[in-house]
């Protein structure tokens, strides 16, 4: 059984939105902050999952198959593929600190560049925006076996890739998964929509991608001015990655989406994964030689293709789908999904900025959180873009409650009232870690030219014969790689990892002689509408 949250009540709307709503939510920030004691403090959780591509030494995306020391992707705990069989996913534990949860993924890192090392002189691309990238079809996919969730995994790869086009695909991330004890479902969705509201905030203090190689956006419109030798860029952009050129679906844009309750959200998912979508439907299914294109013909293929800045999770069962686990158990933890790779920090991420996402994802969970409207959904969408592509624009404002404000401000508002969560964790937890982060994104705000996304354009402009996009990433990567191999896993942590990559292996191999079922019934089977279904509904609809 799940447990409230014991919070005073949210109120659903503000006296005078037209007002500055920061003297309220401090005062309501003061009251709530006796809820959160030690335990739940001490509660909190997260973990990381890292994408990067593998490139050769010129910045070229490498077309070699996904290492076989390094396991199966199907079944290894930390090391997979994402869309492209050229895109490593790093997966961590969950942890109760952020050292904890680095030092896993700098173990993982290590192990890969190891491997890496062993066979050829591959690294991993530290940047969001990808690599030198070669005609879209050419892109490979990522393989999982023969197996028929195996298959099934290419084959949504390949929706995504007739869908969206490849390269749109081989955009990375740090997703960061984070949960606390006695939040219910309800409060999670509260969340999540402060979240959604504030979003810009990330994205101005740690958007790291505001340009990009030429090859990325190679026959298509984008808007993208010209810097250096085969890059493109805005001069005040943050996160290219989240902005139109990025994550974005025009058929999606079809799909409005609320976040006001879990049932809600459910149904919104459900229609765009169960009603046939016309130009995905003159897709098909198959081609004329009897492949696959995609899984369905429907506006989503699974639930994982809906792009969005913020998921509500729950950890599935075997070949359970998402939206079923959702229904049944309700939200178990958040994971959220805007966060660029930094490409001045080995690893993508530090403790610091790890810390300040506590701090922005407690605000967003003890501060009222009213209703989202389809007007608010297009504000926020609106702002999203404003940001990632003129974030840092000296007076840029933003939507808010039908007027505007500027960016800069709103944000003070933001970082002035999670300078009490922050004293609170501290005081809870002792040090002032919490405080440092805060006062960190004090002075990015104050000097915006210490920005990630201002660092990048910096380090581009200073040598403009050089500062190609892909030769200042290159060069960040290789010196990354030299790091990582200049500190070597101990001799029982590599054991470990040779340990995990026999057993995944062992375990794809198993999963694929269990299999009895041709794999067009298991594609019909799994993309059902009953599979989506909580139990309590199929058992309504059976006796109707």
């Amino acid at each position: 059984m799940e447990v409230k949250y014991d919070l005073p009540p949210q109120a659903t709307c503000m006296a005078d939105p037209s007002l500055s709503m920061n003297a309220s939510t401090l005062s309501t920030l003061s009251s709530r902050l006796a809820a959160l004691t030690a335990d739940r403090v001490g509660g909190m959780r997260r973990g990381l999952e890292k994408e990067s591509l593998r490139v050769r030494p010129d910045g070229m995306l490498a077309l070699t198959p996904h290492p076989a020391e390094l396991g199966a992707p199907l079944t290894h705990p930390h090391i997979t593929t994402d869309f492209s069989e050229s895109q490593i996913e790093l997966v961590t534990g969950v942890h109760p600190s952020p050292e904890a949860c680095l030092d896993e993924l700098t173990r993982v890192h290590r192990e890969v560049y190891r491997v890496l090392a062993a066979h050829g002189d591959e690294m991993l691309w530290v940047a969001s925006m990808p690599c030198g990238l070669p005609t879209d079809e050419t892109i490979p996919l990522g393989r999982y076996g023969t197996s028929n969730i195996g298959r099934a995994k290419s084959v949504y790869r390949m929706g995504l890739g007739h869908r969206y086009g490849r390269r749109m695909q081989t955009i990375s991330g740090i997703h960061y998964n984070w949960s606390m004890p006695g939040i219910d479902s309800e409060a999670y969705f509260g969340l999540i929509r402060n979240f959604r509201r504030h979003s810009f905030l990330l994205l101005y203090l740690f958007g790291a991608s505001p340009a990009v190689c030429s090859t990325f956006v190679a026959g298509r419109e984008h808007g993208l001015e010209p810097l250096g030798p085969r890059t493109m860029h805005l001069p005040w952009a943050t996160s290219l990655r989240m902005g139109r050129l990025g994550y974005q679906s025009d058929a999606q844009a079809t799909l409005a989406v609320s976040y006001n309750h879990l049932e809600g959200y459910a149904a919104s998912l459900q229609e765009a994964l169960t009603v046939p979508y016309p130009p995905y439907e003159a897709i098909g299914i198959r081609n004329l030689g009897g492949e696959y294109n995609q899984l369905s013909t429907t506006l989503l293929q699974i639930e994982n293709e809906f792009y969005g800045t913020i998921r509500p999770k729950r950890v599935i069962h075997q070949g359970e789908r998402p939206l079923h686990a959702l229904r049944e158990r309700g939200v178990e933890y958040v994971e959220v999904r805007l966060m660029d790779l930094n490409p001045f920090l080995d690893v993508g991420i530090d403790a610091g900025t790890m810390r300040f996402l506590d701090l922005f994802l407690l605000h967003a969970l003890l501060t009222d959180s009213p209703p989202d409207t389809p007007e608010e959904l297009a504000a926020l969408k609106h702002n999203q873009h404003l940001t990632a592509s003129r974030g840092r624009e000296p007076g840029l404002r933003l939507e808010r409650h039908g007027s505007e404000v500027v960016l800069t401000e709103w944000a003070h508002e933001l970082l002035e009232e999670m300078a009490l969560i922050a004293a609170h964790l501290d005081a809870v937890g002792g040090g002032q870690a919490h405080v440092q982060a805060l006062a960190e994104a004090r002075r990015r705000l104050a000097a915006p030219e210490t920005l990630p996304s201002a660092q990048v354009l910096e380090a581009l402009r200073r040598d403009v014969e050089q500062g190609s996009f892909v030769g200042f990433v290159r060069s960040r990567s290789a010196a990354t790689r030299a790091a990582m191999l200049a500190q070597p896993l101990a001799p029982d942590q590599e054991a470990a990892f040779r340990h995990m990559a026999e057993a995944s292996v062992a375990e794809r191999q198993r999963i694929e002689a269990a299999d009895t079922m041709p794999f067009e019934i298991f594609r019909q089977c799994y993309v059902s509408a009953e599979r989506l279904m909580p139990a309590a509904m199929r058992r309504t609809q059976t006796a109707g």
